[in-house]
């Protein structure tokens, strides 16, 4: 049961002032946010021009960057299909990596998902399966791929709350019936980050927040940064155990 922060995401820098776009901004944050209680680090790795990557060479500036600000901290990375767009560019970025993520993130919405969980552990990074809908947590099942995640994520785009409970209250369902007992992280985002932190600590699950999922802190005002919103949830999971 931990606070994993998301310190960045697809966001652009018009987001926040203070997004950390670049490996060195990402460590300096970093060690904000562990420094305030996270236990995790979850990046989106950019290129020298801004934009996502999973390129070894942005890969690898960007982890050793974390490494040497955070050591002994588990580093996850996004492998969305979006960031290099081609499903064998994907699978050729994460095959030249030389500075290891500890996990990754792999969207079960994504064609390719299995074949990049493959890779992964190929090269011995843990998986977080990422499940967005009903339809996701039925695909991780028939893939019967759940004893080998490192965790599953519920984690859940919808804006309208009702709506929100029953698309993970679903997932959790299938999950359930399969009988995947694997760790749990729990979260929304923008209008229902908090609503999902605060049933990740009833629940005894994991849970994250940070400039990828929202800005807002708890009540309503912009945070500083990454390091207030994870001090934040961690207050929160404090009270509930």
């Amino acid at each position: 049961m931990i606070v994993q922060t998301c310190i960045n995401g697809a966001r652009s820098a018009d987001f926040h002032p203070q997004l950390p776009l670049d490996a060195e901004a990402m460590a300096r944050d970093g060690a904000a946010c562990v420094a305030a209680g996270a236990a995790e680090l979850h990046v989106h790795v950019r290129g020298l021009d801004g934009r996502e990557s999973l390129a070894p060479a942005a890969m690898d500036r960007t982890i050793l960057a974390l490494r040497r600000a955070c050591p002994g901290t588990l580093i996850g990375v996004s492998t969305g299909a979006w960031i290099e767009n081609d499903d064998e560019r994907t699978l050729a970025a994460i095959a030249g990596w030389s500075e290891l993520p500890d996990y990754a993130s792999v969207n079960l919405s994504e064609e390719a998902a299995p074949e990049v969980m493959q890779s992964l552990r190929q090269r011995g990074i843990g998986i977080e399966a990422g499940l967005a809908s009903v339809a996701d947590a039925e695909r991780l099942v028939r893939l019967d791929h759940g004893g080998q995640m490192l965790r599953i994520l519920i984690e859940i785009s919808e804006q309208a709350l009702d709506a929100a409970w029953e698309v993970s209250e679903g997932i959790a369902a299938v999950l359930d019936r399969a009988g995947m007992r694997r760790a749990i992280l729990l979260h929304g985002s923008d209008a229902t980050v908090w609503p999902f932190v605060r049933r990740a600590a009833e629940r005894n699950w994991s849970t994250r927040v940070g400039l990828e999922d929202g800005k807002a802190l708890p009540d309503g005002t912009t945070a500083s940064g990454n390091a207030a919103l994870t001090a934040a949830a961690v207050a929160i999971f404090r009270v509930g155990r």
